[in-house]
């Protein structure tokens, strides 16, 4: 039954993928290779466009033919593209080794040109140099911060007349209130495979991390494994949340998108999500106020860590047709102006000094957590391939439709991550 389920699933991703190699965002389709013409692929829907907006003006008579698309059909489209030579000359590429858009993934091969001698380069704080370099080498500007927490609809919130919970035992009483008052705690797409990692990264953070910030190392030794490891208490707690309702019917069923209209419209109270979904959410309800706080995992406060990490950032095409100017733009994302229009647009932190962002009021939780060094990175980023990331992503997915076990998708965890790179 694993087997069909996976193959189900690859095949539905090689069909979205086909999709979008032949939908188009904002001005793509025109002739590039001159020296006026950039091309642009990224996943940054509602935020790159602005900063793509505010690079055009800076630089007048510039064209750029701009590509958006989800995580999961991007990741798959992008090493096509980069081994074909159809690649665009600036690509959203994620920090770190975790899924096969990522920095090590892909500059390993010589596909992604060595930004090394670029001013911002040095100026990385040491954390995001580890997953912006490979082998020393810096392949991926790294613009913002992101976290992950529980995002709640104040609106909502205080038609629910509830509040936000701050131990795990209150967080289950919240979630079985929310759904006896009809409107469910969390809105959860995982039809978007991507978005079944978000939630459990949550609880991750705290049950595994908030007793053990080595972790990590000795999984690299060899003294962990996922499946004898507090990570099952994760998994757990995933499961009793969807058990004790926290989350609206069918959420194989529902998109990313669906799940974003869901929380912005107080059909649910909230959602799990990074820190970039509240731009998202306020597209979708201007009026609207959105407060990130830790997704509790235990009843005791002082335990609790929240994912942060740099985010997704951009890399370019060691084979661009236009070197001079992707330079250019990504040198443009990586200045005060640009950074300040990305961090705004995105609702993410900024990655160097005097950048001027002004951050959302919601995040100031995130914000808080950072400062006070109560944080881990976002579990993917040194993990040793891309293989363990998709094989947890598939596996979650069987989790909640009942066809796999927890247990069996941590042990398969365990045989990737052993493979090594």
């Amino acid at each position: 039954m694993r087997t069909r389920r996976l193959t189900a699933v690859a095949a539905a991703m090689t069909a979205a993928t086909l999709m979008a190699a032949c939908s188009s965002g904002t001005g793509s389709g025109s002739a590039a290779g001159d020296d006026q013409t950039l091309t642009i692929a990224s996943v940054d829907q509602g935020s790159i466009e602005k900063v793509v907006d505010a690079f055009k003006a800076a630089n007048p008579g510039v064209t750029v033919n701009l590509t958006t698309s989800g995580a999961d059909q991007y990741q798959q489209q992008i090493r096509t593209q980069l081994s074909s030579g159809t690649a665009p000359d600036v690509m959203t590429v994620w920090p770190g080794n975790g899924n096969p858009g990522a920095t090590f993934v892909i500059a390993k091969p010589g596909y992604l040109l060595d930004l090394s001698d670029q001013p911002w380069a040095g100026q990385l704080p040491e954390a995001f140099k580890k997953v912006a370099q490979y082998e020393g080498r810096t392949y991926n500007a790294l613009f913002g911060l992101n976290g992950i927490g529980a995002v709640y609809n104040d609106e909502a919130m205080t038609k629910a007349g509830l509040t936000a919970p701050g131990t795990w035992t209150e967080l289950i009483a919240f979630c079985r209130d929310a759904a006896g008052k009809g409107t469910p705690a969390f809105a959860l797409g995982i039809q978007d495979n991507w978005v079944t990692q978000i939630a459990l990264y949550a609880l991750t953070a705290t049950t595994v991390y908030g007793t053990d910030k080595d972790f990590d190392t000795r999984m690299a030794a060899g003294q962990a494994t996922f499946a004898d490891s507090p990570w099952t208490t994760a998994m757990a707690k995933y499961q009793e949340m969807n058990s004790a309702g926290c989350f609206q019917k069918d959420p194989l069923g529902t998109s990313y998108e669906a799940s974003q209209t869901l929380a912005a419209t107080g059909r649910t109270l909230g959602i799990i999500q990074g820190n970039w979904i509240i731009g998202l959410l306020k597209q979708k309800n201007p009026g609207g106020k959105f407060t990130m706080k830790a997704l509790p995992a235990t009843d005791n406060p002082a335990e609790f860590v929240m994912p942060a990490a740099a985010g997704a950032g951009y890399g370019i095409n060691a084979k661009a047709k236009n070197k001079d100017l992707a330079l250019k733009f990504v040198t443009f994302v990586m200045s005060p102006a640009g950074m300040k229009v990305f961090n705004e647009a995105q609702g993410s932190l900024p990655t160097l000094p005097d950048a001027g962002t002004t951050v959302d009021p919601g995040l100031t939780d995130l914000t808080t957590f950072v400062k006070d060094n109560r944080t881990v990175p976002f579990m993917d980023q040194l993990w040793p391939n891309a293989k363990v990331q998709q094989t947890m992503l598939s596996g979650l997915q069987e989790v909640f439709s009942n066809q796999a076990t927890a247990d069996e998708v941590l042990k398969d965890m365990d045989t990737d991550y052993k493979a090594g790179s």
